[in-house]
């Protein structure tokens, strides 16, 4: 049976002061003294193989030699006198297997490597039981909530936190389905909880904007007081006071057609809140996040960073100071100090980007189209390579990023975290003589939830209709793009969604370039699948697998995929290709030995996808095996 904890054994969670290491060995907890050599406290006794206190599921990568140990699944509080950490039972849990035909260890067999991963639908999946143990008694107190599912590998996702006294312990809990999410109190002495708020929604949902399962946008006031609690009760991503003890709403915080994005600070002596958001500005982009304080009455809400451009927030730990960083993809960026009032205390740094303008670079541009019911604004970005001459027609190739957790076209002068994606591949590619098109079509985040739920059980639809439709506006614009010869591509969903642009729009899309697809969903990591194909797996599955539509190639099509990818399993490619051989399709494949997930832009694979588009929409022979730095 694979095991949850090999290899290496996890690093140490070190406590807050510095005078405690918590670990575990032969699946139990301890912690040891850091500031003497006094024998290590032992919390638990009963951990076993496959269902061990603190070992996050392992990764394939870890015993492969392509990763590093977790940490162990642990969360100290802040005086350091307890941890919360996890009993993590997968007995039971599916499997599956990847194996390394090259292992680093330079040994002649391939290596074969299991790893527990959670398939959507799966009955039976990983749960973690929290526990809470006690430096001083040395007690490991077992919390009385349900326990928490486990649908990827590595540490419980779900929000955990403590009190600024580690009085009380909180748990946001996103029951399976994604539908529903439940806030509880604990009380670390005993282990007895409390639920404080419980809502539940009819598509998935999350208490943050741009959706990754981590994080959370609620904060505990006065001492459990009150409650600020984000939900997308009324089509938008709000913030909500509410009253600890009952869960019940006190008011709005925030409200209008427009998103919150991330609370960075509460005042609770001024009773201010200070947040991101997006949308709330008229005539800007809606993607472009201004930071904001509002009173936790509702009234009087005030922009802090006027200009019109992206911001980049940072608070200071105690809220008097904010670390600004804004640019548009038009300007470079700005980075001040404001005073909690918003007012500039300080400029920082203003980046100076003449060098790079000597060299001939244009600014990549900014655009808005309608979407595919006409009514709609969408946003996107063109990149246009340094020589462009507006009378020449050029071949257009599409980045495509569907996947409805983020956003793709960067806003931002140089993207970043969750501004978009970085832009340099973008533009190296534009380089070789192609315009290329980045665009957040409906399904993706940081709009509107019925925006969002456009993907809802219906990923296979991956924007694609936008997609096309804004390509033959900017066309209509601009007689330089080409659309006799579109290309496209994307890695993970977006390579699920480039592959199924070329089988679902044969006559528009000529090449598509596909790495590490999640080609079918039912193959699929449940964490992510279930939140937007929802429960039960049903015929919708099914239908949105590209290899059910393999019949359909015209264009030409490149499968990439890492062999040890451990995000997306190799098995989704190879059944695709398997479609396609029974088809008789031609088709172009790449196996990257000990490629993982990560490894879209690993050099080789950068140019086997620049000499493919090269050859098949340029119509040019590329340089033989040049070679590209790291």
């Amino acid at each position: 049976m694979a095991q949850v904890q090999n290899g290496p054994p996890p690093a140490e969670a070190t406590s807050p002061d510095r005078t405690w290491a918590a670990f575990v060995k032969d699946y139990n907890l301890y912690a040891r003294p850091l500031s003497s050599g006094s024998d290590p406290i032992q919390f638990t006794g009963d951990g076993e193989l496959d269902c061990a206190y603190g070992s996050p599921l392992s990764s394939p990568l870890l015993e492969a030699g392509l990763g590093d140990p977790e940490r162990p699944a642990v969360v100290w509080s802040p005086t350091s006198r307890y941890f919360l950490s996890y009993r993590i039972d997968a007995r039971k849990s599916g499997r599956l297997r990847s194996v390394q035909s090259t292992p680093k260890d330079g040994t002649a067999r391939p290596k074969d490597f299991g790893y527990v991963y959670p398939l959507p639908g799966d009955d039976e999946v990983p749960v973690a039981f929290p526990v809470v143990c006690h430096i001083p008694t040395g007690e490991a107190i077992r919390v009385d909530i349900e326990p928490l599912p486990l649908l990827y590998f590595g540490g419980p996702r779900h929000p955990v936190w403590w009190s600024p006294g580690g009085e009380r312990l909180y748990v946001l809990n996103r029951r399976r389905g994604f539908q529903t999410t439940v806030l509880h109190e604990i009380d670390p002495l005993t282990g007895r909880s409390r639920t404080i708020l419980e809502e539940t929604a009819s598509t998935g949902w999350d208490p943050r904007a741009s959706h990754w399962p981590d994080t959370h946008n609620v904060r505990i006031l006065n001492g459990g007081e009150k409650v600020i609690w984000y939900s997308w009760r009324d089509g938008w991503g709000h913030l909500y006071l509410c009253d600890g003890a009952t869960g019940r709403v006190l008011n709005r915080i925030t409200e209008g057609p427009w998103v919150v994005h991330d609370v960075l600070h509460v005042n609770e002596r001024d009773s201010l809140v200070y947040f991101t958001a997006g949308g709330r500005e008229e005539e800007r982009d809606p993607y472009y996040r201004h930071l904001y304080r509002a009173p936790l009455d509702g009234n009087n809400l005030e922009l802090l960073t006027p200009e019109d451009g992206d911001h980049e927030v940072i608070a200071s730990p105690s809220g008097s100071y904010f670390i600004d960083t804004w640019s548009r993809m038009d300007s470079p960026p700005t980075t001040v100090l404001r005073r909690a009032d918003g007012s500039r205390f300080l400029t920082l740094e203003e980046a100076d980007i003449a060098p790079l303008l000597a060299t001939g670079w244009r600014f990549p541009e900014r655009f808005c189209v309608k979407a595919r019911d006409g009514i709609t604004d969408l946003y996107g970005v063109i990149f246009r390579p340094s020589s462009f001459t507006p009378t020449k027609r050029y071949p257009v190739i599409e980045r495509i990023y569907q996947g409805p957790q983020g956003i793709a076209a960067p806003r931002g002068f140089a993207g970043g975290p969750e501004s978009g994606s970085p832009f340099w591949h973008d533009q190296a590619l534009a380089e070789l003589g192609f315009i290329v098109i980045v665009l957040d079509g409906l399904g993706t985040s940081w709009r509107s939830k019925a925006f969002l739920d456009c993907s809802y059980r219906n990923l296979g639809d991956a924007g694609l209709d936008d997609h096309v439709s804004a390509l033959r506006q900017l066309a209509d614009r601009d007689p330089s793009l080409d659309l006799t010869r579109v290309g496209i591509y994307g890695y993970s969903a977006g390579g699920y969604a480039a592959t199924r642009a070329i089988l679902t729009r044969p006559d528009f899309y000529k090449v598509a370039i596909a790495w590490a697809g999640n080609h079918d969903h039912r193959l699929d990591k449940a964490g992510w699948v279930e939140r937007y194909m929802g429960l039960p797996v049903g015929d919708h599955y099914l239908e949105q697998a590209n290899a059910t539509l393999a019949g359909r190639l015209k264009g030409r099509l490149f499968l990439m995929h890492g062999e040890m990818d451990e995000n997306v399993p190799l098995a989704a490619t190879l059944r695709l290709a398997a479609a396609l051989i029974e088809e008789n399709k031609d088709f172009d494949l790449l196996i990257l030995p000990n490629g993982t997930h990560a490894s879209g832009n690993h050099p080789y694979v950068t140019r086997r996808r620049w000499d493919y588009f090269v050859r098949h929409l340029l119509e040019m022979e590329p340089p033989p095996e040049y070679k590209l730095n790291a």
